[in-house]
């Protein structure tokens, strides 16, 4: 029954990627990125001052930009970075990495629109907070609020269920390289499962839920702090390793462009072949698209909602060109040993211990504790947005929250004791499924987010403040709740 119920997850799991995402994302992505000029690149400069602008908000009740863009890059900056860029290696190929690269700039254009368009469509609480995402503009575009819900049960599965319990899996798997872990095997109904699995999952789980209930601030000044320290050391710990492999560099990119062009062998078993491992894990990392930033976005207070549509392309490039490369360059570099059995949190493991010995896997054990705490908490941030949209538009009560919740926290510890396939196939279903409802609203909307952006660089070139109002690009009042 359990292998029925994994080779029947598998199959929708290949199908929905190829050739259905794929052809769906590069579309959108490609489509963007002539619409906007290039923005992505265009304006990268932008978008790094940007990030530095000081809240508009003095009283604490609002998120600012670089909050917002935190509060998403937590979920995005996570186990995908190590464990992911590790099993796209290992099962397809160091020709991943390229194919990670292209679709990370193209559909940095998809973060722009996406998170633009939240801005413009958010709505406002009693406490003067903002909230919103895909499903107020997709409501606006389809004239459908039907297919905004679905949207919404999506991503309560992927962020609520399918990515916690993906994270929670890699998380105790980076515990597999030590000996006390297979030493310390139970049976857990019917399976042999490591005590160290069960442990692990009762800890996470007892965490998120304290943090989680002491309410959503809390989450914002963790991340804020927690991932730029711990994406900071990961770079270094992988700089050193690649600077004392240094002699095997040139050689490494060969392998990884060769593999990524090597169409014969692409052709000859697509499913499994690096372009679609790239595609897969690129997109489980930055989250271009999908349609999960956008609910972070929302939240930001900003002059002008193309201030955090372009803040938000930096999330992508900070999670695929900075962590997920450093992850690739570190592993490919080394020359260890890459297969099927090492997948995951092993290989990276491998790879740094060749040059810190014993206190590599140390270290990425710690990295992989940072990385999935905070995206577990980033997660159910946008689960909250998503439950506010099918609760009438308004956020539920905090008693509800609370309930939810603790719901979201007991299901991480089962993420721990099930099989990798099953982990990995439920977050690929639910994040394709918003992902095919999302980009194309997006592509619908597509006019009114390049008004906004042509509304802002006139401004700026102008020298007038940067301040938007939906009048001004043919937005009639009664369709906002703000910007007005």
């Amino acid at each position: 029954m359990g292998k029925s119920i994994l080779d029947f997850l598998n199959t929708v799991d290949s199908v929905l990627y190829y050739p259905i995402l794929i052809i769906i994302m590069a579309i959108a992505g490609i489509y963007f990125t002539f619409r906007t000029k290039f923005v992505q690149l265009r304006l990268f400069g932008e978008s790094c001052k940007l990030l530095l602008e000081p809240s508009e908000d003095k009283t604490g009740k609002t998120v600012s930009s670089f909050q917002a863009l935190m509060i998403s890059t937590a979920s995005r900056v996570g186990t995908g970075n190590i464990v992911g860029v590790s099993t796209a290696i290992c099962l397809g190929g160091p020709g991943a990495v390229f194919w990670m690269w292209v679709m990370c700039i193209i559909t940095a254009s998809s973060a722009f629109m996406e998170s633009t368009l939240a801005q413009i469509f958010k709505k406002k609480t009693d406490d003067g907070s903002y909230f919103g995402g895909p499903a107020y503009y997709i409501e606006r575009a389809l004239k459908a609020p039907w297919l905004s819900v679905i949207f919404c049960i999506f991503l309560i599965l992927t962020y609520g269920i399918g990515f916690n319990l993906l994270c929670a899996y890699n998380l105790q798997s980076s515990f597999e390289t030590y000996g006390f872990y297979k030493n310390h095997m139970v049976n857990f109904f019917g399976s042999q499962i490591s005590l160290v699995a069960i442990i692990v999952g009762i800890l996470l789980t007892v965490l998120v839920a304290y943090f989680m209930l002491g309410g959503g601030k809390k989450v914002v000044r963790l991340t804020e702090i927690v991932v730029p320290f711990m994406g900071i050391a990961y770079v270094i710990i992988s700089l050193i390793v690649i600077f004392v492999n240094i002699k095997n560099i040139p050689s490494m990119f060969v392998t990884i462009f060769k593999d990524a062009f090597d169409f014969e062998a692409i052709m000859g078993g697509v499913a499994g072949s690096c372009l679609v491992y790239g595609i897969k894990r690129g997109l489980y990392s930055n989250e271009a698209g999908v349609g999960s930033a956008p609910n972070a976005s929302a939240s930001a207070n900003v002059s002008h909602p193309v201030k955090q549509g372009l803040v938000q392309t930096l999330s992508v490039y900070i999670d695929t060109i900075l962590l997920c490369t450093a992850t690739a360059l570190m592993c490919l570099s080394t020359g260890a040993e890459r297969s099927d059995a090492v997948a995951g949190a092993q290989y990276v493991q491998n790879s740094i211990s060749t040059v810190f010995g014993s206190f590599g896997p140390i270290f990425i054990t710690t990295a992989m504790v940072l990385f999935a705490f905070t995206t577990l908490l980033g997660n159910l941030f946008y689960v909250d947005n998503a439950l506010a949209y099918i609760n009438h538009k308004k956020m539920p009560s905090k008693k509800t929250l609370d309930i939810f919740h603790v719901i979201c926290a007991v299901i991480i510890f089962f993420g721990t004791v099930i099989p990798m396939d099953a982990a990995w196939a439920l977050a690929d279903i639910t994040m394709g499924g918003m992902t095919i409802i999302n980009l194309p609203a997006c592509a619908l909307l597509g006019g009114i987010a390049i008004k906004a952006l042509k509304n802002y660089e006139e401004k700026k070139k102008a020298g007038l403040p940067l301040t938007f109002k939906g009048s001004e690009i043919g937005i009639p009042e009664d369709e906002l709740d703000l910007w007005k």
